[in-house]
């Protein structure tokens, strides 16, 4: 009998999105098949699947260890989120090659099935940078009696997800700095510059709306700038390398002396860039927006606002300047409008606590336990001192102004609603 040949073998996804890329997150599962097609028949002790997701930093350092002598220390460091393996076909064991043990495959396209639950734990965004990486894959392997194994690998992407509707990263983010310059005896106007973004976290693809003022009384012409940069930071064995790459910039106009500029919302869009990786023990991706002024002839003056970059875009009904304050005074307009337009006169104290419970509070009985024992002194005489003190003076609108004493209006330690 002449044994048949595999035509291909391969890994494909189950995609839960409408795109061919195979995207997931922490607590999904992974579904997909093996494919395999075969001309004629053929004999397998085994198909297996791998599934794998890690982060890995890996550079080299050259030293200098005398006068004529170097040598090279590799940093290496490695964190796992996901080892899962399956059997399709077969057993654990590959040593056996009798007959029993094998399965046949006819000739033809055959699919096997496999399915795999992700960690609920985070885990790190899929990336891939100058020293490390954060790979996920699932590998096939097909074994075959006295042949070496087949073998198959293909990655899918992990989104860790990052809301930028969280409350930290919709506040606005703002610096001011100034910088005189000055050449030998001379000391030339300062130059100030302050800057303000509506909110921390962007999604790709969204542009930040920049508010600027710059003001240039030195003697020199000055040109104001922004730029988004990512930077990439690599942790092992105790050391740390990093990386810092232009993400997208823009350019002001030039400003000669005593001039001023201002920017109301001048917008830099983010491109497609990978999310921040902010979890991660020995991979972190970090952004900022560097509001800069390019001073020729010396260090330039610059504001560092950092950044988030997500994968959940701001909410459709929350509008593009949206900030945890604009929230919070809408929700409080909207309280203010539920509100009755003259609310009921607080209860007199007397009315809540008669003086014989306040007397009774102020007798401080003995401790019953450890917790008790540890209020005794000046805390427990405290507590108990304030635990029946009269409310705070009510301001609020007197519903029956008829019955105030008119000699109590002109005193000053009154409210004025009172």
């Amino acid at each position: 009998m002449v044994l048949g040949k595999v035509k291909s073998f391969t890994v494909s996804y189950d995609c839960l999105n409408d795109s061919a890329v195979a995207v997931f997150s922490s607590g999904d599962s992974v579904s997909g098949r093996v494919v395999i097609e075969v001309t004629g028949e053929i004999r397998v002790k085994s198909l297996k699947i791998h599934a794998k997701g890690f982060a890995k930093v890996r550079w080299t350092e050259s030293r200098n260890a005398g006068s004529n002598t170097a040598y090279t220390q590799n940093y290496t460091e490695e964190v796992e989120y996901l080892n899962h393996r399956d059997i399709l076909i077969g057993h654990e064991r590959d040593e056996d090659n009798s007959e029993e043990s094998l399965t046949t495959i006819h000739s033809g396209r055959h699919e096997y099935a496999f399915s795999l639950e992700l960690p609920q734990t985070p885990l790190a965004t899929s990336f891939e940078g100058k020293h490390g990486s954060v790979r996920y894959w699932v590998k096939a392997e097909l074994h075959r009696p006295w042949l070496l194994p087949m073998k198959v690998k293909k990655e899918f992407t992990v989104f860790e997800h990052i809301d930028i509707n969280t409350p930290s990263l919709l506040s606005p983010q703002a610096g001011t700095k100034d910088k005189t310059l000055c050449c030998w005896f001379c000391t030339s106007g300062p130059i100030s510059l302050s800057a303000k973004i509506e909110r921390k976290g962007y999604t790709p693809g969204e542009s930040i709306q920049i508010f600027a003022e710059i003001e240039n009384c030195s003697s020199r012409m000055v040109v104001p700038k922004a730029a988004v940069y990512q930077t990439q930071t690599f942790y092992a064995k105790g050391k740390m390398k990093e990386v810092k790459q232009l993400v997208a910039n823009l350019r002001g106009e030039s400003l000669s002396s005593g001039k001023t500029e201002t920017w109301n919302g001048k917008m830099l869009k983010i491109p497609p860039v990978s999310p921040s990786i902010l979890d991660c023990s020995i991979i972190r991706v970090e952004y900022s927006l560097m509001v800069y002024v390019d001073i020729p002839g010396a260090m330039n003056l610059f504001l560092n606002l950092p950044l988030v970059i997500g994968t959940i875009p701001l909410h459709p009904f929350g509008s593009r300047t949206s900030s945890v304050s604009s929230q919070c005074s809408m929700n409080m307009n909207w309280l203010g409008m539920a509100l009755p337009e003259r609310p009921e006169a607080p209860p007199s104290y007397a009315e809540i606590v008669t003086e014989e419970q306040r007397q009774s509070s102020m007798e401080v009985a003995a401790p019953r336990d450890e917790f008790e024992r540890a209020l005794e002194g000046p805390l427990l005489a405290y507590i108990q001192e304030f635990r029946f003190q009269p409310p705070p003076l009510y301001c609020e609108i007197d519903p029956n102004p008829d019955e105030v004493d008119s000699n109590e209006l002109g005193r000053p330690d009154m409210c004025p609603s009172r």
